[in-house]
C-alpha cells in the first residue's frame, strides 16, 4: 500500500442524471481491498479478495437515488435514497487506486486499492442487467459512451504501477 501509485481518467465527466461504471478487478489484499475507484463512494456489498478477476459493475440515477451492484454478472445489492434527485457534477478529477482527500489527491496509503484493474468504462446510463451480465461472461464487449477504456484515457503515476492487457476476454476485448 502507498499513497503514490495511482491511475487518472484523462477525460472528464459531464453532467450526469445515471451512470453505470463497470470494471474488472484482481486482488488479494487482506485487510480489505482499498479504493479501486474515486469520484464519489459508497459502501458496496462486493467481495473481490480471492486473487481472482471480478467484473464489477456500480449504477445509479438521480431518480429516488437508487443504486445497484453487481458482481460477475449477478446483482448483490441494491438501495435508494443515495443522493437522490443531484445530478453528479461535472469536471470532477477520476482516481483509480486511491481515495481522494482533495480533488486529484491528497491521497492516504491505508486507503490504497492493492491490486490490478481494467475494463474501466462509463455511461451515462443504468445498464440492463441482461447488458452488465453478457459483459461480465465474456459473450459482449460494450465500450462505455462517456469514458471508454482506451491507453490514451488512462495516466498511471508512481514506479510500479503500469498498463497491460487483460488476460480475461482477451480474444473479444479491443487490444488496448
Amino acid at each position: 500500500r502507498t499513497n503514490y501509485l495511482y491511475g487518472r481518467i484523462t477525460k472528464t465527466l459531464p453532467e450526469m442524471y445515471a451512470f453505470t461504471l463497470c470494471m474488472w478487478i484482481k486482488s488479494s489484499a487482506s485487510p480489505g481491498v482499498g479504493t479501486p475507484f474515486s469520484y464519489g463512494v459508497a459502501q458496496l456489498p462486493l467481495e473481490v479478495r480471492d486473487g481472482k478477476w471480478h467484473h464489477i459493475c456500480i449504477s445509479w440515477t438521480t431518480r429516488d437515488g437508487q443504486w445497484e451492484a453487481y458482481q460477475d454478472g449477478e446483482k448483490l445489492g441494491t438501495g435508494d435514497n443515495l443522493a437522490a434527485w443531484h445530478p453528479i457534477k461535472p469536471g470532477g478529477v477520476i482516481i483509480l487506486g486511491q481515495e481522494q482527500d482533495v480533488v486529484g489527491g491528497r491521497f492516504d496509503a491505508g486507503q490504497a486499492f492493492v491490486g490490478e484493474l481494467s475494463q474501466v468504462n462509463i455511461w451515462d446510463r443504468v445498464l440492463k442487467p441482461v447488458e452488465i451480465q453478457s459483459i461480465a461472461n465474456c459473450s459482449s464487449y460494450l465500450a462505455g459512451n462517456v469514458i471508454s477504456w482506451l491507453s490514451s484515457n488512462v495516466e498511471v503515476f508512481g514506479r510500479g504501477a503500469f498498463k497491460r492487457p487483460l488476460e480475461i476476454c482477451l480474444e473479444r476485448l479491443p487490444n488496448l
